[in-house]
């Protein structure tokens, strides 16, 4: 992955149908109003729910990848010392969000990856996954911003408190990753992005369901450009 990753595609660039760019992702349907909120501002943006059909990734200017289950055994980079620390798979989903990423990054696309969605992201890369942690996944913490961060000095996003609603978490960080947040009290990685890339972003916990995230979705957008 470290070879092509920032490529720029030339076989078949980008086509935005009625000159708007498309994002790619897959949604649960219960977290659909969510990121419809911070879309809502934005008509001139498409998006494509692979959930419901999944879209030509040749024709999305970039990828957003949710959260969701834990990522399935046979994607995963390690050995799994009990598969019942595996919950709720979906290897279907799975399939599709790791070729969309390993297709976003080569293209040099922009990534936006939530919750399980950095997960995908840093096993993509490379990386491996803590299966069971404890502490993060709280009733009181799903939507309330209450967990404590503590930030690198590059870090471009400093959000001091955020929710948590993960059992799992990064482990080896995949290829390229640098941490930019972390949890205050356990050091548990909340914030990774790529380096030396245009823009991928990884965080660990929901910034669909907050308002004060919105720095964060209108970053993704702004790198939406049309080619």
């Amino acid at each position: 992955m470290a070879s092509v990753r920032g490529k720029i595609c030339q076989d078949r660039p980008p086509v935005y149908l009625d000159g708007m760019p498309k994002i790619a992702s897959w949604i649960r349907k219960k977290d659909e109003d969510y990121f419809n909120g911070f879309l809502k501002p934005h008509p001139e943006i498409e998006f494509a729910n692979a959930r419901l059909s999944p879209p030509d990734l040749d024709e999305c200017a970039g990828l957003l990848v949710t959260g969701g289950p834990d990522v399935s055994e046979k994607f995963l980079r390690q050995e799994i010392p009990d598969s019942s620390l595996i919950k709720d798979a979906e290897p279907a989903r799975d399939e599709w969000e790791f070729a969309a990423v390993r297709k976003a990054l080569e293209c040099g696309k922009p990534v936006f990856a939530v919750c399980k969605g950095a997960q995908v992201l840093n096993v993509a890369l490379g990386g491996t996954l803590f299966l069971d942690i404890p502490g993060h996944d709280s009733p009181e913490m799903k939507m309330r911003n209450i967990q404590p961060l503590r930030h690198s000095a590059s870090a471009a996003h400093r959000l001091p408190l955020v929710n948590s609603s993960h059992h799992q978490a990064l482990d080896k960080l995949g290829d390229g990753l640098e941490v930019e947040a972390w949890c205050a009290t356990d050091g548990v990685v909340e914030q990774v992005r790529l380096a030396r890339y245009p823009f991928c972003l990884g965080v660990q916990y929901h910034p669909e369901r907050h308002p004060v995230y919105t720095p964060l979705f209108e970053d993704f957008f702004s790198r939406l450009q049309l080619q």
